[in-house]
């Protein structure tokens, strides 16, 4: 794969041959293993591009200047051709107007490309300013034959020049300016001032001043270079504040004292030329080239440094092939990576990286011998004159080559710097740095260099594995991963598990010397560090089996436990802590990541060395943790454990219970029993702050009870069997601890009277009985209504005295007679009651109404008498078909079946009375039962329907809530309304 400077060469040697040293120094660059493929879909073009103006001069061209788009050229003897390049078809001629012998000795235009001094071989000079057709005199520069002018940069403008600086060919320097204004009455002259201001010499004599530039730096600072034949110049000074128009000669004042810095060559050609090189406009130039006898002299331009303005000064020699004798050169430009050098009959293109000839263009003959070589700053083209044409060059990508240069000069930074959007040459440049680096045994920035190209992985591996330079093959890994897509999961893995084997062997290394060594503590943080890089997170953790079996075998157990952490495997590093006995260390990691299914795990190991701290956690994850499942460390240890424990087991199931509200029954059931074994004076508080209903409660009452009957709780055994409801288990046992207590039991059972009255005669024989004690029994009969006196005298023994229980006695046969009295009391009012009953049915058998003809029916408003009906006391009168539709929606569903089983019967009995047939004796008693049945059925018919007025009875005060219209046909019978 040929590199484009290669190409380049190609295509100038097969046009002219170039010095064999160029060829050695393309071949010495080389080509590397790239993973890019350069492939040119067309020819390049070439940097230096040649194009003739079709441009045919009426008269030969004897000088030439362009600046700002602005072309001036002197043609024959008189004539001056202006051309505004912008408007290349509108060409200004003017005549000069002389009538003597005198030529044009040179064009010089300021940088607008305003203003044009025209120097006569008649030791005058003459003006013209771009907006005007006139040419007028400089009548105080007569009597000198002007060579150079320094232009003012600064101060010029289109109608006036500033100070600017003027050299002779006698090696005077003036100081000058110019006005295109036509000036006053008595002063009707360009030039405002000129006078000298210094003068430079050679050998002793006076030389012409071939050169002048004018430029100013910072802080006010000046520079002048100034060139004769064989010397260059320099003056610097400072300008006060606001002295710029007074000109420069504060600048050459400042250097009288001293001899002017000067560079002298000892060979002298006649003439000398500099160029500059400006990579802006209105800016400082950056480099120059003088061409002189010697050579080029070519460097770069540094404005801060006080003592000189040149720097990196190198000289390029003449080839063999440029003989003063016949080709001396004639000009000289200067580009950013080249200067060009007009001969009589080529251009040659050198550049100022390497010294090389990149480029030689020869022209014909036929144009004649080239005159001059100009440079327009603005535009950056390249004017070639010769007397019958002239050439124009266009300078296109300049530095596309420029990084192959800076490559082999071992300048790596500036290479890359002009091929940053070519990745291709990038990739060359970044190969050989790092082949440079490695030879060097600059390792690191090798490896670093490396892992930017395209080279095989392989081969670059390897390279550092034989030179044994691990921390280079690391930094090389490193950057490498960096530098792969995510996409690439194979590569990545690969990298990252060879990483983590390099950082192992290299903490092992260290740490077998000194593990307190800072630089064992910084690869450890840097191994951290990249262990943790959230861009590797995913692949480390689908290999982390291999990364722990790779820090298993170095025995790094501090960073397993720490790359445990950042996989968030909590298990292994817990398990770490428990088997190094550190189990505070494994409950903060517990407690800090608040993993339920950890704490159900490791829980059981914890409680049996701190308890304490345990509960805390487990009080302070509330909710999250279940309690069911902690239940078993907690029984596991809470029977061999310390006190302690089981003081912090009770501790969290009273949380449980009490704070959390847990209704889980094998919590309550566990924390009864560990109440029952170790905490008694608890356990019937609990048992009624539980409830005193069953369905309040959540342990196991059977289990409850066997427990407190074991440890021989009688009072909590009494509080169950009332749970319970076993009332006389609860009195028997709670005789034998307290009468009060059994007393508070059998008036529980409020709705059973009988058993209440059992409950207090079992009271009542254990006082008489057991305790002997008669008053204690009669006050059984105050507390209980249920108990009679001659409830508890079998009790009593034979030898007690009447006199213990007289008022008892007297007291119970009162109540006997006043419930006599009541129930006679009762007897007369029902007997009463009785005989009203019978009056009002009597009564009522006599009661009649009067129906009139004209009578309707309440709710269809027919005529009454039309068809079967009722009449109510209320004087409502409802056809029955009617009363039957009106009651039938309002009554419940037991009667609705009801009323339709009857009307069914009903119409049973009606077919059967209709028979035709003659009915026979038998029948004819039957068919009595049957007339008497069918009377049955209307009679209950009626007590459904008609048992109230169906306007004034409680039917409709039921119904006031219900809407006039069913909502079901509401719409029905609102769309029967429009």
């Amino acid at each position: 794969m040929a590199s484009i400077l290669d190409e380049y060469e190609d295509s100038q040697i097969i046009r002219h041959p170039v010095h064999p040293s160029r060829m050695a120094a393309a071949n010495m660059i080389g080509i590397t293993h790239s993973g890019f493929v350069n492939v040119r879909l067309e020819e390049e073009k070439p940097i230096f591009n040649k194009q003739r103006i079709d441009f045919s001069p009426p008269e030969k061209i004897n000088h030439f200047a362009v600046c700002n788009n602005q072309l001036c050229m002197s043609l024959g003897k008189d004539t001056l051709l202006r051309i505004d390049l912008g408007k290349p078809d509108q060409p200004n001629q003017i005549e000069l107007g002389r009538k003597d012998d005198s030529k044009v000795h040179k064009l010089f235009l300021d940088p607008t490309g305003s203003h044009l001094v025209i120097s006569l071989t008649t030791n005058e000079c003459v003006y013209l300013n771009r907006n005007t057709q006139k040419v007028r005199s400089l009548s105080r520069w007569r009597g000198h034959l002007i060579e150079s002018v320094g232009w003012n940069k600064v101060l010029g403008s289109e109608t006036n020049t500033g100070p600017i600086l003027v050299g002779t060919s006698q090696g005077i320097i003036f100081e000058a300016e110019i006005s295109a204004s036509e000036g006053s009455l008595f002063n009707t002259n360009p030039d405002q001032y000129f006078r000298q201001v210094h003068s430079l010499e050679e050998d002793g004599k006076p030389a012409p001043v071939c050169c002048l530039e004018v430029e100013r730096g910072i802080e006010s600072k000046c520079f002048i270079i100034a060139t004769t034949r064989k010397r260059l110049f320099q003056f610097v000074g400072k300008l006060a504040e606001g002295s710029e128009q007074q000109g420069f000669s504060s600048i050459f004042a400042q250097n009288q004292e001293l001899l002017p810095s000067f560079q002298e060559f000892p060979v002298n050609m006649g003439y000398s030329e500099i160029a500059f090189y400006t990579s802006k406009l209105r800016s400082c130039p950056k480099s120059f080239a003088w061409m002189m006898g010697n050579g080029v002299l070519y460097g770069q331009l540094d404005y801060v440094r006080p003592d000189s303005l040149l720097s990196d000064v190198q000289v390029w020699e003449y080839t063999p092939d440029i003989d003063f004798s016949f080709n001396k050169p004639i000009s000289i430009v200067l580009t950013q990576f080249h200067f060009l050098l007009l001969l009589p009959d080529r251009v040659k293109a050198i550049c100022t990286l390497n010294g090389q000839v990149v480029y030689e263009d020869v022209f014909p003959d036929k144009f004649g011998a080239l005159k001059k070589m100009i440079k327009d700053p603005v535009g950056g083209l390249v004017w070639i004159y010769t007397e019958k044409a002239v050439f124009r060059y266009h300078i296109q990508r300049e530095s596309r080559d420029v990084w192959q240069m800076y490559m082999s000069m071992n300048k790596f930074d500036l290479a890359k710097e002009y091929c940053r959007d070519r990745p291709e040459c990038m990739d060359m440049v970044l190969a050989k740095e790092a082949e440079h680096c490695f030879q060097n045994k600059r390792y690191l920035e090798s490896a670093k260099c490396y892992a930017l190209t395209q080279k095989y992985f392989e081969e670059i591996a390897l390279k550092f594995i034989e030179a044994k330079q691990e921390e280079a093959l690391k930094e090389f890994l490193l950057k490498k991963l960096g530098n792969l897509k995510p996409n690439e999961k194979t590569q990545i893995t690969l990298l990252v598990t060879w990483l983590t084997e390099l950082y192992l062997n290299r903490l092992g290394q260290l740490e077998a010397g000194d593990p307190k060594n800072p630089l064992f503590m910084d690869t450890r943080d840097e191994f951290r560090h990249f262990l943790c890089n959230p861009k590797h997170r995913e692949f480390f953790y689908n290999n982390r089996s291999t990364i722990y079996d790779l820090l298993a075998s170095h025995g790094n157990v501090d960073d397993m436990v720490y790359f445990s952490v950042i996989m968030q495997d909590y298990e292994r590093v817990i398990s770490h802590h428990c088997q190094h006995d550190d189990y505070s260390a494994a409950l903060e990691v517990l407690s800090k990541h608040c993993d339920e299914k950890l704490f159900y795990k490791f829980s059981p190991v914890l409680m049996q060395h701190i308890p304490k701290k345990v509960v805390d956690a487990w009080i302070q994850m509330g909710k999250r943790l279940d309690p069911k499942k902690l239940i078993p460390a907690l029984v596991n240890y809470s029977q061999v454990g310390s006190a302690q424990q089981i003081n912090e087991t009770i501790r969290y199931m009273e949380f449980c219970v009490y704070e959390l509200g847990v209704k889980e029954e094998a919590i309550h059931n566990y924390l009864l029993s560990l109440y029952a074994k170790y905490k008694p004076d608890s356990l019937l508080l609990y048992l009624e702050q539980a409830g005193t209903h069953a369905s309040e409660i959540n342990y196991d009452l059977k289990y409850a009870l066997r427990l407190c009957a074991e440890h021989g709780y009688h009072q909590a055994c009494v509080l169950i069997y009332k749970i319970m409801e076993l009332y006389e288990e609860a009195v028997d046992l709670a005789l034998q601890v307290d009468v009060d207590l059994a007393k508070s039991c059998a008036d529980l059972p409020e709705d059973d009277e009988e058993l209440r009255k059992k409950l207090w005669l079992k009271i009542a024989r254990h006082v008489v009985q057991e305790e002997k004690d008669v008053k204690k029994a009669m006050n059984c009969l105050s507390s209980c209504n249920l108990l009679k006196i001659e409830d508890i005298l079998p009790f009593f023994p034979d030898f007690v005295t009447i006199d213990h229980f007289k008022e008892a006695i007297c007291s119970s046969l009162e109540e006997y007679n006043q419930h006599i009295e009541e129930l006679k009391q009762e007897m007369e009012e029902a007997t009463e009651s009785a005989k009203r009953i019978r009056e009002d049915i009597q009564e009522m058998r006599n009661k009649y109404g009067v129906v009139e003809s004209q009578e309707k029916c309440a709710t269809c408003d027919f005529p009454l008498l039309n068809r079967p009906f009722y009449l109510f006391l209320c004087g409502h009168m409802f056809h029955y078909d009617c009363l039957f539709q009106e009651v039938t929606p309002h009554l419940t569903t037991y009667k609705l079946n009801k009323l339709e089983e009857l009307q069914k019967k009903l119409a049973a009995t009606t077919q059967t009375t209709k028979s035709r047939h003659r009915p026979k004796e038998e029948d004819t008693v039957s068919l009595g039962k049957g007339q008497g049945s069918r009377e049955q059925i209307k009679s209950d018919i009626d007590d459904i329907i008609a048992s109230e007025c169906a306007y004034c009875g409680e039917l409709m005060i039921k119904s006031i809530d219900k809407a006039f219209i069913d909502p079901q046909k509401f719409d029905e019978e609102m769309s029967s309304w429009l």
